[in-house]
């Protein structure tokens, strides 16, 4: 896959299939970026889990902090990277750890690793890069 440009039919039916994501890096600031993308997905309807080892156990809009993937008790459909482009390896490979696989890992503007996406597309997960899919739900679906 290029990691360049995405086709929007793929954008869309990611967007539109996954249930649940799990949002690495999740902030409890209101300025941050990713606190408000997790308040825009749960409005949405998705299913969020929140993920920052730092605020283990705390609240984000309702939600239970988790410390790391492992700790979500159910499927994840998604796991939205938060986080700069060399912690992202390791995300992907805590990801690449459950079971069963995520269907896609997401990483926000900015974050591009393209050996942990070749990783991670070997093992039949899609990835995004360089995108933020609070932006593409927006254009793609309204």
């Amino acid at each position: 896959m290029p990691y360049d440009a995405y086709p929007n039919d793929l954008i869309r039916s990611i967007l539109t299939q996954v249930k649940t994501i799990a949002l690495v890096g999740a902030s409890n600031n209101p300025a941050r970026d990713s606190n408000g993308v997790l308040a825009y997905l749960k409005h949405k309807g998705y299913r969020m889990f929140p993920v920052n080892p730092g605020l283990t156990g705390q609240e984000i809009h309702g939600l239970t902090v988790y410390g790391k993937l492992a700790d979500i008790r159910e499927p994840i459909d998604m796991v939205d990277v938060f986080r700069n482009s060399e912690a992202a390896a390791s995300v992907v490979d805590e990801a690449l750890l459950l079971a069963p696989l995520p269907k896609v890992i997401w990483m926000q503007l900015g974050v591009r690793h393209d050996a942990a996406a070749a990783k991670a597309e070997a093992k039949g997960v899609k990835v995004i890069m360089n995108r933020c899919p609070k932006i593409e739900y927006s254009r793609l679906i309204g």
